[in-house]
């Protein structure tokens, strides 16, 4: 915070109220969360009748402040920052707007700063603890989605699928099931966040599964992409793309590089194939990848224009969607960890289209 000549922070609930505090709490219309200041505990506000719950929750420090219903809470967040002669704040990204104009409404003369520097840049960079949690959650959703292509049969549908490898997920220690299933066939496979609605599976169809699951809050996320059956010149040809596309992204993550580097070397191998070029279609719509950490998206992002250099202890995906809309899509995604010398993939990439697990 003295670095970034911040005084105070916010954290309402959800993912940087956990990391910074320990305490699991999700976003809602009431402002509960912490304010942290240069010095001393986290100091809560809370609702009033949520107090007794909230102490049970504490790990650092134990001054709440509470709300009556028919109060404004940003009052005492103003107050805070009167006590503490705080001129600067900084808040989390996830902060709804109705906190921060309620805040600037009971503190006009507070300059509020941009979180990125602060929250943002804390929470990106996994400490080794993070590193193998996240590993071996990774490892457990891998495991996954083997078993779920071993069991694949004509005549399954999607959401049967998606109900197997939640049921897996908790069988395997994950906190939940999954956190989120994305299961797609043959031309719905093109849709990078799915299809609407019920499929079945037929020999030859594309598959298309993304799915992941939390591990002590943090998070898993793969995908990937085979043929159910034998593939056509046609879908080895558009893999084969997707894959050299993923490599080159990897190839060019490393200590230093802007986070914009990895997504052009992924779209330029996509151009080079006839695709594209940029955001267009047949080919990569979206960004490279994102972070992941307490959250499934989170810093660093991997898209254009985005030259925060990437730095040791980052963790993102790379999974540059091929989509020929109407045809079909691929998407290979695992996530790299960036190291003092490089990068290193957390989980091991697919071999082949007729070998998606080696």
């Amino acid at each position: 915070m003295a670095e970034q000549n911040v005084d105070a922070v916010l954290l309402p609930g959800g993912a940087s109220l956990r990391y910074f505090t320990g305490v699991g709490w999700g976003i809602s219309e009431r402002l509960l969360g912490a304010m942290i200041g240069r010095e001393g505990d986290p100091v809560y506000v809370a609702p009033a009748f949520e107090e007794p719950k909230v102490r049970q929750l504490l790990r650092v420090g134990d001054a709440v402040r509470v709300w009556q219903e028919e109060e404004s809470p940003y009052r005492l967040v103003a107050q805070l920052l009167s006590e503490w002669r705080a001129e600067k704040l900084a808040f989390d990204e996830a902060t709804p707007w109705a906190f921060v104009a309620g805040i600037r409404s009971e503190a006009p003369s507070i300059e509020l700063v941009d979180p990125v520097g602060t929250v943002a840049a804390c929470r990106a960079v996994k400490s080794p603890a993070e590193i193998a949690i996240i590993r071996w959650a990774m490892g457990l959703t891998l495991d996954v989605h083997r078993r779920v292509h071993e069991m694949l049969r004509p005549g399954m549908t999607n959401t049967e699928i998606a109900a197997a490898a939640d049921r897996m997920h908790r069988e395997g220690g994950a906190d939940g099931g999954n956190t989120f299933s994305i299961v797609a066939f043959a031309d719905q496979t093109a849709y990078p966040h799915g299809p609407e609605g019920e499929q079945t599976l037929r020999d030859g169809d594309t598959v298309l599964v993304d799915i992941g699951c939390a591990v002590h809050g943090y998070q898993s996320d793969l995908t990937r992409t085979y043929v159910f059956g034998e593939p056509t010149e046609r879908q080895r040809q558009l893999w084969a793309v997707e894959h050299e596309a993923q490599q080159a992204a990897f190839d060019a993550a490393k200590p230093g590089a802007p986070c914009s580097d990895v997504d052009e070397a992924a779209r330029a191998v996509i151009a080079k194939h006839g695709f594209g070029p940029d955001y267009k279609t047949p080919g990569l719509p979206h960004r490279t990848g994102h972070g992941l950490g307490l959250e499934c998206h989170e810093r660093p992002y991997l898209v254009r224009r985005n030259d925060t250099p990437l730095t040791p202890g980052n963790i993102a995906s790379i999974e540059p969607t091929l989509c020929v809309y109407g045809e079909m899509g691929v998407r290979l995604e695992d996530h790299f960890l960036v190291t003092e010398s490089g990068a290193e993939w957390l989980t091991k990439p697919s071999e082949s289209i007729d070998k998606p697990f080696g």
